[in-house]
């Protein structure tokens, strides 16, 4: 009888320590998969604004355009403004994201313009699912001694909520991004930025954590998702995570890398 609880005890152990070995790595995820999902979710707010409009005299469509449902130009105010509304009921777009709300734009000239200053605020946003909320400035900061163009990018007051009010984690970001192909056409096919910068957060369980992206961040205009590059994650108390957004697919996939283990995260 003994050795029947004996045995009996020793499974529960194996039991309870290989459900905190489960819940510990589902936990070293968090501050990276909240991360990645941030940088995904306010990349892509850019890309919907860059569809709509290519100056502030002309609207152009794009993979979105068919979910939007009015787009009011104001060039008359000082700073001027887009708003892009996409409704309150959820569409799903040719890219095949899920919107829905309203995002309203000020600037202060055109985008290509050395000094013009762009400001995107989110209303009751969302993709997929997923709410946004913060404040989004892009600063033109002129050409780079290769003759490129480079914006600054600062997001403050980040969030980002699941779907159903599922949990909240904050994300603020310093990044400069770099136009390194299609700057010279109008089509907005062939646009490419590389991303550089730090980022910090407090993800979903409130542990806070840093960023400092090592490769840069390709953004392709054609795909809704980061393509490549490597970011390091720090969360405050924990190992150094590495994420890496892929070799130039366009799958929504990133790996985390953590004491020697690797994840897979679909964005």
């Amino acid at each position: 009888m003994k050795k029947l609880a004996l045995i009996a005890f020793a499974g529960i152990a194996l039991l309870v320590v290989s459900c905190k070995k489960d819940k510990q790595t589902e936990y070293s995820i968090y501050s990276s998969q909240d991360n990645s999902r941030a940088e995904d979710l306010f990349n892509d707010m850019y890309k919907v604004v860059d569809e709509v409009a290519t100056d502030t005299e002309g609207i152009r469509g794009g993979m979105t355009s068919s979910c939007i449902d009015n787009i009011v130009v104001d060039t008359t105010s000082t700073p001027m403004s887009i708003l892009i509304d996409f409704g309150t009921d959820d569409c799903e777009s040719a890219d095949g994201r899920v919107r829905k709300g309203s995002i309203l734009v000020t600037f202060t000239g055109r985008y290509r313009d050395e000094g013009t200053v762009i400001v995107y605020e989110p209303n009751g946003y969302s993709v997929n699912g997923y709410e946004i909320d913060g404040t989004k400035t892009i600063t033109n900061l002129g050409e780079n001694s290769i003759g490129n163009l480079e914006f600054a990018i600062e997001v403050e007051n980040g969030e980002v909520t699941a779907p159903n009010n599922g949990y909240t984690a904050t994300w603020e970001a310093s990044r400069i991004r770099e136009w390194v192909e299609g700057d010279n056409s109008w089509f907005l096919i062939d646009d490419v930025y590389e991303i550089r910068g730090s980022s910090v957060g407090v993800n979903r369980n409130g542990i806070p954590y840093t960023t400092q992206i090592r490769t840069p961040l390709r953004a392709e205009v054609v795909c809704p998702y980061i393509t490549s590059g490597v970011m390091e994650i720090v969360p405050e108390g924990r190992e150094t995570r590495i994420i890496d957004f892929g070799g130039g697919e366009c799958n929504g996939t990133v790996t985390v890398s953590v004491g020697g283990n690797t994840y897979s995260i679909a964005l």
